[in-house]
């Protein structure tokens, strides 16, 4: 597909692209607005396509100087949407091209900064972010399906295998050598025939717990917390054994309950919380606080003394959640908002407490239970996600789990020795803090999170360089039996040995 711009739609462009830059130097990212203006202008310069020719002419036109943040951002923003709709009209794959090259140019600029951008920054980054995405969610919630110069069939084979084995649709993000790929299959909604928006919304599930994990280290880095110290130190009110530490809760080697119920080798159930079948359906908007939750847990046998096994329970998690609350004074949400989603421009995702919604664009959740000798099929999209709290509640896209895990291993979030502690597994399972430090099939490591949340999963695999990451949405029907279970460890695995092992491991798995 060719791109012809007129002379105004050329200004436009460049004017969206630098005066990005212009406005995060204007409004003090990392103090030098010299340096930044150059870092994110020599991101810019790099661009290709018509885009990279259009982004060269940069100087000859373009008027930002003397104007105030305020002014700037009245200029700019517009002018960024206005550039994607320009170009999804012509060519959606220019149109990422050009979102790509400002989202580099954004983090070039923020890159420089000594610590994390200031808060005025890091709303600046967050409105850059929606600009950008405003326009694809116009333009039927979808980026581009392949990114600029891509074309990856064995990706979109592996997503279409994904969906014949029973997933109502797969959206795939995969970063590496080659650039990046993104590409939908299967459909957003039953019945309908539109593929899953490719950078739509989605309920994360466990990768909540990387999240929540991140932001306890980072508060152990500003002295707030101590990783080995009793979590009782902080919660009193709990009174839990004084041998869990904060390092237990993350490692999940604190022997507290589930609240959702723990499952025995030996076939014994112990129930928590009403969190699958008709039951859950039928309240699925009812609000779980979190001391409920943990109060259930502690009236439950242990499973196990503090620190002597391994055992994956939300508890440790909602403790964390609490934790944070206490240490800061202020909720999850805000704590999230300051160390992980502004810093990193993540206007994508969402800490949800008892809200039911999950923003538009997103693919629907499905859950089939058995009712009088029939089988009903509820879209259970909206739900208040309390049950699970900081089990598994948070809502993302594809694109902010890539530039959460990728800064995430690459330092920008956490010290050197708190990214190594957390990426130290325990033996048994193979957990950090806050992740799973797994083997390939070919013998590379990935750090990884994946989620299920009642129809909706996410995946987020990475190198430990960050060099290379996949994340991934998938939507589908969940039921009492979760008979998609094998399905989703199957995916998991085609789409781990395609990414990072070239498909070459395949006939292990």
């Amino acid at each position: 597909m060719s791109v012809t711009l007129t002379d105004q739609d050329k200004l436009t462009l460049r004017t969206a692209a630098y005066g990005a830059v212009s406005l995060l130097a204007a409004a003090g990212a990392a103090g030098s607005p010299h340096r930044i203006a150059t870092e994110g202008s020599i991101a810019l310069a790099s661009a290709t396509g018509p885009v990279g020719h259009v982004l060269a002419a940069k100087s000859r036109d373009i008027k930002l100087n003397g104007k105030s943040v305020a002014e700037l951002a009245d200029h700019v923003l517009p002018a960024l949407t206005a550039a994607m709709s320009l170009l999804n009209k012509q060519d959606p794959a220019e149109a990422d091209n050009f979102r790509n090259t400002v989202n580099v140019a954004v983090e070039a600029a923020t890159r420089t900064h000594q610590g994390r951008p200031s808060p005025t920054v890091a709303e600046m980054i967050r409105k850059i972010t929606g600009a950008l995405d405003a326009a694809s969610a116009a333009n039927g919630g979808a980026l581009p399906k392949v990114a600029a110069g891509q074309d990856r069939p064995e990706l979109q084979k592996v997503i279409q295998e994904i969906v014949d084995s029973g997933f109502t649709g797969v959206s795939l993000r995969v970063h590496d050598e080659r650039g990046e790929w993104v590409g939908s299959a299967g459909v957003g909604k039953l019945g309908q025939s539109a593929e899953p928006p490719v950078n739509g919304h989605v309920r994360i599930g466990s990768n909540t717990k990387t999240f929540t994990a991140t932001v306890v280290l980072q508060l152990v880095g500003e002295g707030k917390i101590g990783l080995d110290d009793p979590v009782d130190d902080y919660l009193p009110e709990f009174g839990l054994d004084r041998r869990i530490t904060v390092r237990m809760l993350l490692q999940h080697t604190s022997g507290v309950f589930n609240f959702t119920g723990e499952y025995y080798d030996d076939g014994t159930v112990v129930p928590g919380i009403v969190w699958s079948g008709q039951e859950w359906v039928d309240n699925r908007f009812r609000t779980y606080r979190p001391e409920e939750l943990v109060r259930l847990a502690l009236s439950k046998p242990a499973r196990f003394e503090p620190g002597t096994d391994w055992s994956y329970s939300n508890t440790n998690y909602v403790l964390a959640r609490l934790l944070i609350e206490k240490v800061t004074g202020r909720s999850l949400a805000e704590e999230m908002r300051r160390l992980i989603l502004g810093p990193l421009g993540l206007s994508g995702t969402v800490v949800p407490d008892t809200s039911p919604e999950l923003p538009e664009p997103h693919a629907h959740a499905y859950y089939r239970y058995g009712e009088a000798g029939r089988e009903e099929t509820v879209d259970v999209t909206r739900q208040n996600p309390s049950w699970i709290s900081t089990g598994g509640d948070m809502i993302s896209t594809t694109q902010d789990l890539h530039t959460f895990i990728s800064a995430l291993v690459g330092g920008r979030l956490l010290p050197a020795e708190l990214l190594a502690e957390m990426c130290t597994p325990e033996p048994k399972a193979g957990y950090g803090l806050g992740v799973f430090v797994q083997e390939t099939a070919c013998g590379g490591t990935v750090i990884t999170h994946n989620g299920g949340i009642a129809g909706h999963g996410a995946l987020m695999y990475s190198t430990p360089d960050g060099s290379r990451t996949l994340t991934a949405a998938l939507n589908y029907v969940d039921d009492v039996t979760m008979s998609l279970a094998e399905a989703f460890q199957k995916a998991t695995r085609r789409l781990v040995d395609e990414v990072f092992c070239g498909g070459q491991a395949g006939s292990a798995q």
